[in-house]
This record gives structure tokens, sequence and C-alpha cells, in this order.
């Protein structure tokens, strides 16, 4: 559901994933932004987030460990580019095993939209050398995200803030 009435279909080699939360933007970005929330969500179903460091700020690193009895320990990190409170993320990944593409690093870009009460956060990821690896990255992502946005949920009902 495009807000800004502009819509197109993704190319071979980005991945593009939007949400719609009931909560506010303070609380969706501000999930992103600190450690205790992140590991709380980080990982697709099955995963436990059990190492991050993060300095949130632009030239700032991130390093995070998720793992899962069936696939062992996965280490993914990046720098922060850009960093607009309650407005957008922009960051680089890549795995530290080169799994997917090695030796390329992607740039995920991450906007958040208020919709009243609730946010659209916008999730951009490229670019993949083969759509294999950026459909290996659907699954993951959007599972991280059912994640998110259940904490995220429950943090606004809650009236608790990040």
């Amino acid at each position: 559901m495009p807000a800004s009435g502009v819509s197109r279909k993704p190319a071979d080699d980005e991945l593009c994933i939007t949400r719609i939360f009931d909560a506010p933007v303070s609380v969706v970005f501000g999930i992103w932004a600190k450690r205790e929330h992140i590991i709380r969500w980080l990982g697709p179903k099955g995963f436990t987030c059990t190492s991050l460091e993060l300095d949130f700020r632009p030239g700032g690193s991130w390093r995070a460990c998720i793992e899962a009895p069936a696939y062992g320990a996965s280490w993914m990190g990046g720098v922060f580019r850009e960093i607009e409170q309650d407005k957008r993320i922009v960051t680089s990944f890549a795995w530290e095993d080169g799994r997917d593409q090695p030796g390329v690093e992607t740039v995920i870009t991450v906007t958040f939209e208020a919709q009243g009460s609730k946010t659209i956060q916008r999730f951009h990821q490229a670019p993949f050398l083969e759509v294999e690896a950026r459909d290996a990255h659907v699954d993951g992502w959007s599972q991280c995200f059912d994640h998110e946005q259940a904490y995220a949920e429950e943090l606004a009902a809650a009236g608790r803030s990040p």
C-alpha cells in the first residue's frame, strides 16, 4: 500500500518489504535504535540474537549474531550511513561468512512514516547478485519483522516507549 501513490515492481537485485504497525513512529524507530530492543526481535523464527554490538550514529558500526539449534551461529554487521530520527536509517549489511554473496555488501534503507497512530515501515535492501540470494532474505527478514511488529505493538499497547 504505497502512501505516496507511487509504486513500482522491485528489480531482481533488490528486496522491498512494507509493514504497517499499530504503534507510533517513535516506538517503531526506537526499537531499531537501542540494543536492548533489537535483541528482542532480530532473527527469523527459531533464532535468538545472542550477541549485538551497536554504535547507533552515522559512521557507527553494528555487529550481531543470531543462532538456531538447526543452523548454528550466523554473524552479520555493517556501518550506519544515515540516521534521521523517526524517519530513516541507512546501513550497510554483510554476512561475516559471505554466505550469499562473498565479498558483496548490501545497503539497507528503512523508512518510517506516521499514519495517524500507526507507522508504515518500508525496508529496502540491495544489490543482490542473484535472485536466489535475494529470495533467501525475504523469508528471514519477513520473520524478523513478525517479531518486530509483535514487540512494537506490545510496547505501544502498554504505553511504553523505547
